[in-house]
């Protein structure tokens, strides 16, 4: 009799033990089921990770598929995704018919909770997913042959995990804050967003600057250009800005807003470098010498494979006008490819040889000089 008087009383203790209202309306017991829901929900988020990231590692010895890559990026969002779906379960031993103040507060709370999470879980998984749109930009563009669509893929990648963390922190903002709530915040960022959007018009300019590059592509990666007075090679076209490599070896990064609003001389594009030059040779030459390096420095260019001889741009010589102390000899040709440094060694050698031949046939090179006569009564 005393045991069984000792067991009802161990019962009659467990029970009211359990039963203990912690806060009031909600026992004990609830908050140990809200433990382990969420301790199992977080294990089975774990394995479930774990299980894909083994899946995708075999599947990726066979090949990169879009199902690989999908399931690669969604592994730790899935993770967060089964934690907010265990917080909901947890919202069951919440749920109880004696509704108070003290415990429909909570109740409230643990939902807004569980839906920022879900919110979080949402945003984590398109975040991710950007991965997958890069992967296929950089295939795309591996297959162009402009290098300035590889520049595209970093710009466009940050562009959506920007947009993608702005709309993930409207969406929890509308879960933890009622619609008054949040309607009453846009409106005062409305308000300031005019002194925001004017502080930052050059940023904006910059990135509209961008979106003109990527769209017209004046210009590819490691061609030679002109803006303003900068003349270099692109090494990289950013979100907000250009850098050029000078021919001094100095780096210098261009806002893309002003990009948009100069004029871009695209040197690497030229087909061919174009060198223009005045040979002039004395007076004492005559008609006969001066008819005669014309015809030298037609053979010299003739015998230069470098030299560009089509019908649109054959080398121009001309004997063209009779200046105040020079006969003067107008030279045109233009050399290709359109490589500076080439250029530059065609220009030697042509200036050498054309020197050679005219100093065999006794042509003198005239130089800025006056003859005074005196004349005397």
């Amino acid at each position: 009799m005393v045991e069984l008087t000792n067991v009802m009383c161990s019962v009659s203790w467990l029970a009211k033990t359990v039963n203990y209202e912690i806060i009031r309306g909600i026992p004990l017991w609830r908050f140990v089921m809200v433990l382990l829901t969420m301790f199992i929900t977080m294990a089975l988020g774990r394995l479930a990770q774990y299980g894909i990231v083994i899946y995708t590692s075999r599947r990726e010895g066979k090949g990169i598929d879009i199902i690989t890559l999908l399931l690669r990026s969604l592994s730790r969002p899935i993770y967060v995704a089964i934690f907010a779906f265990g917080l909901f379960a947890c919202k069951t031993f919440l749920y109880f018919n004696d509704h108070s103040g003290i415990s429909t507060g909570i109740e409230a709370g643990w939902t807004k909770i569980a839906k920022t999470v879900t919110a979080i879980a949402f945003a984590y998984g398109l975040y991710r997913l950007v991965d997958v749109v890069e992967h296929y930009l950089e295939q795309w563009t591996s297959r162009t042959q402009t290098r300035l669509d590889n520049m595209l893929v970093p710009v466009v990648r940050k562009a959506l995990r920007v947009t993608i963390a702005i709309i993930a922190a409207l969406f929890v903002a509308e879960s933890i804050l009622d619609l008054g709530q949040v309607k009453t915040v846009l409106l005062s960022a409305g308000v300031g967003g005019i002194a925001i959007a004017l502080a930052a018009k050059e940023t904006i300019a910059n990135f509209f600057g961008s979106v003109t590059i990527f769209a017209d592509r004046p210009f590819q990666i490691d061609e030679i250009v002109k803006i303003g007075d900068y003349t270099g090679t692109v090494e990289e076209v950013g979100f907000r800005s250009t850098r050029l490599r000078t021919l001094d070896g100095s780096l210098v990064t261009i806002p893309n807003g002003k990009i948009a609003d100069s004029v871009v001389e695209n040197i690497g594009k030229r087909p061919s470098i174009r060198r223009t030059a005045n040979i002039t040779i004395t007076y004492e030459s005559g008609h006969t010498r001066a008819k005669r390096a014309v015809e030298i420095i037609k053979e010299v260019l003739a015998a230069v494979p470098q030299v560009n001889t089509d019908s649109k741009t054959p080398p121009r010589v001309y004997f063209n006008e009779f200046t105040d102390w020079a006969l003067n000899i107008s030279v045109n040709y233009w050399v290709r490819p359109a490589d500076w440094w080439l250029y530059q060694q065609i220009n030697e050698n042509v200036n050498l040889e054309i020197m050679k031949r005219f100093g065999a046939e006794k042509i003198d090179f005239a130089y800025p000089s006056q003859t005074l006569y005196v004349k005397k009564d």
